[in-house]
């Protein structure tokens, strides 16, 4: 990692008697765009305020740039926030809002002036200075919210679900332009986010959230292709987990379940015959293979098509269901049908599992 500008040191918080952070530890390197992926209420929000300098922590430490911020109010942390509601004021014109902090810092109007119309033309948005924001669209509006954060020159830019209000068209160009501006600046970004393919898509590591702990910190490439535990599989990509016995090892491993021997790279483990593990999957790495060819029996029970994609719900022998997905509207498989499928034993990992199986 590059040079730090942040780092999170066993950092808790409660509230009442409901844990909310559990001695989390995290290190962002200058420059880095990361994302802190999780369900609501897992803690990525509350993480965001104590950086942030709006929430204390019960225990642990905030250290920006080397010096331990923990208990500095906002204003005197080198962080600004921008949110999903965006916060504009109102009443003021969109230079007004862009320039509000730098007129608390007392600058000159002329340097006021010059931060705006700069500011302006990074969020392109030039021209737009004396309109109010009710004459914006939601992204227009979400861009002079950045455009304000930036004003006053953070060292960290917080972002808490910024795009959540969007449509999603709207959405997938903001994820450009975010990306394209935190390059432009090469500034810090630290992302917050419910959707796994804003994530995937916009950052250089994702620290997925779970009951106020992260999971899996990561790259987007090591958190999909090799989650830790069948939690991150699942949230990330929606991949299937199976749950059964090792039956041999090698450059490979075989687990055995009621529906035949499922595969799965074993690097980066040390599965011993006898052993209860669980594989993690991702369903458009799922094949349909020949009744002579191994594979695992099932029987297809729904077929449905969304957002480009096709997804084909399979019942495996032992009563487990699976997803395989493809891109495409159709294909001749239809529900009733016994078909058999495998998988490239390279795309399949073991991952530490304390869910249900087959949840």
């Amino acid at each position: 990692m590059s040079e730090q500008i942040l780092k999170l040191e066993q950092v808790a918080k409660s509230f009442g008697d409901t844990p909310v952070l559990k001695d989390i530890d995290l290190e962002i390197a200058r420059g880095e765009f990361i994302t802190l992926l999780g369900s609501s209420g897992c803690g990525k929000t509350t993480t965001l305020r104590i950086i942030a300098g709006l929430e204390s922590p019960d225990a642990g430490r905030v250290v920006l740039n080397g010096a331990d911020v923990t208990n500095l109010p906002p204003e005197k942390r080198s962080v600004n926030t921008v949110f999903q509601n965006y916060a504009l004021f109102p009443h003021m014109t969109v230079a007004a809002n862009i320039g509000y902090g730098l007129r608390l810092r007392r600058k000159s109007r002329e340097e006021i002036d010059k931060k705006v119309t700069e500011l302006l033309q990074l969020v392109q948005l030039e021209g737009f200075g004396g309109r109010m924001p009710s004459e914006l669209s939601g992204g227009q509006r979400q861009r002079v919210a950045i455009a304000r954060a930036l004003a006053v020159e953070p060292q960290v830019l917080l972002l808490d679900e910024p795009l959540g209000a969007l449509d999603l068209q709207l959405r997938r160009q903001m994820q450009f332009e975010l990306k394209r501006l935190q390059k432009q600046l090469g500034l810090t970004f630290i992302y917050i986010t419910h959707d796994q393919e804003e994530a995937l898509n916009m950052s250089d590591r994702i620290a997925v959230m779970r009951d106020g702990r992260f999971e899996q910190i990561g790259t987007p490439g090591q958190v999909y292709d090799h989650p830790r535990t069948a939690y991150v599989a699942r949230f990330v990509g929606s991949a299937n987990i199976l749950r059964g016995t090792v039956k041999q090892t090698g450059d490979s491993v075989c687990i055995q379940t009621p529906a035949g021997c499922a595969w799965a790279m074993a690097e980066g483990h040390t599965a011993a015959v006898g052993q209860t593990v669980s594989l993690a999957v991702r369903s458009e790495h799922l094949q349909f293979v020949n009744e002579d060819q191994e594979g695992l029996a099932a029987v297809i029970r729904e077929k449905t098509f969304s957002g480009g994609m096709l997804r084909i719900i399979l019942e495996l022998e032992g009563g487990q269901t699976l997803v395989a997905s493809r891109h495409g509207i159709d294909m001749d498989a239809q529900p009733g049908q016994r078909v058999r499928v495998a998988w490239d034993p390279q795309q399949a990992v073991l991952v530490e599992d304390d869910e249900e199986a087959g949840k």
